[in-house]
């Protein structure tokens, strides 16, 4: 299988508790213009117990083959937004399987795995998200993790933003999201090799978009993003943009996310 389609009706509710899990005052109803990514909380492919993997995700092996190796990570990807998606109305989401690349990395084997979603409403396509995710084994005792990359200190505007357990629930539910790196302290650190609970890369994605979009003043066109470093559920970051460069700042100063939009 190289490609599926899934339908679902944009609910209001959710897009309004998205809103509420972000501090935003909710006003989204029937009509309205969904802010940009709020389409990944819909879709949802739930899969019984014994269709999901170690980690609470899906087990591999049908849209996305199975590469033998455990442990998933977004690493990114690009958004082309064409119309606004409307709250309330039905929608089709068609994942056509782009390509699958192999190679060996500094701690090993990894595979990258590139999704192409079309999304459409009302008989036309309203945006088309590429998405990029990366495979690899796992974590081993002696396993050491590459320097961070410092990250720029010149931004025009910044935004401070502290995910904790909550929000990091929240949004694994509002998601369907049952990968336990984002909840499951002990798995992620003895498993997986984190130093605790992971903030979904999405969701660092869905701030820097929203803030792209304040800063524009318009609604967004493109965006592309890169996750470059986990950033650790309690630890403050910062949201950062400069003239259509957006990024994301951990506490030491690394980065963890670079984007630009237009």
């Amino acid at each position: 299988m190289t490609e599926k389609t899934i339908t679902d009706v944009m609910d209001p509710a959710r897009a309004c508790a998205m809103q509420a899990a972000l501090g935003i005052a909710p006003d989204i109803s029937y009509g309205s213009a969904l802010p940009p990514f709020f389409h990944q909380l819909y879709f949802w492919e739930p899969e019984t117990p014994e269709n999901l993997g170690r980690d609470g995700h899906p087990t591999p092996g049908g849209l996305i083959p199975d590469t033998g190796l455990s442990r998933r990570m977004w690493a990114g990807g690009r958004l082309t937004f064409l119309q606004p998606l409307v709250a309330g109305i039905k929608a089709d989401k068609t994942t056509t399987l782009e390509k699958v690349t192999q190679k060996d990395g500094a701690q090993g084997p990894l595979a990258f795995v590139r999704l192409r979603h079309d999304i459409r409403q009302r008989h036309a396509t309203v945006l088309t998200e590429w998405q990029d995710l990366v495979y690899r084994g796992d974590a081993a005792r002696d396993d050491t993790p590459p320097d961070p990359v410092s990250a720029r200190t010149d931004e025009d505007h910044s935004e401070v933003f502290s995910f904790d357990t909550t929000l990091l629930f929240r949004y694994s539910a509002l998601t369907f999201n049952g990968h336990r790196i984002h909840y499951d302290r002990p798995y992620a650190r003895r498993i997986e090799g984190y130093h605790g609970l992971v903030v979904h890369g999405p969701l660092l994605a869905q701030v820097l978009m929203l803030m792209a979009q304040d800063q524009l003043g318009k609604p967004l066109a493109t965006f592309d993003y890169r996750a470059t470093a986990p950033l650790i559920g309690g630890e403050e970051a910062t949201f950062c943009w400069k003239g259509g460069d957006a990024w994301v700042r951990g506490e030491d100063g690394r980065v963890c996310m670079t984007a630009k939009a237009g």
